[in-house]
């Protein structure tokens, strides 16, 4: 007969195999997943419309990072994005959350105000 010591956990006994995965009160809490809100969604989605209406812009896609959100657009769904429009809350205080980003990684513009940093997309009007 073999003798087993009490450090020896048991097969039979779970209540000990479960104490080590307890996680203590109160958990630490994930960090949040940043997002574009209704409003910001609305006015990207505003100026993407316009241009898939004259013809520039064909496809969109939206990507949810832990630490920034990017609205990114194609020309044509196999390309690489020609602009990226990102939201960083960090960069808030300092530059502003928003930024447009070209396809060479070039920052077009950067600031607190999602339609103003949206403005370097648009076309300049012309009178016909």
């Amino acid at each position: 007969m073999s003798e087993r010591t009490s450090a020896e956990p048991r097969s039979n006994d779970t209540a000990a195999a479960t104490t080590a995965h307890v996680v203590p009160f109160p958990a630490p809490s994930a960090a949040p997943q940043i997002a574009f809100n209704r409003e910001e969604l609305r006015i990207l989605f505003n100026l993407y419309g316009r241009m898939v209406a004259e013809g520039e812009w064909r496809d969109y896609a939206l990507d949810f990072r832990r630490d920034k959100a990017v609205f990114s657009i194609y020309r044509r769904a196999s390309e690489m994005p020609l602009y990226r429009v990102e939201k960083d809350p960090k960069l808030a205080r300092r530059q502003g959350a928003y930024a447009v980003v070209a396809a060479s990684g070039h920052v077009m513009k950067r600031g607190p105000d999602l339609a103003r940093v949206l403005s370097v997309l648009e076309k300049p009007l012309r009178a016909v």
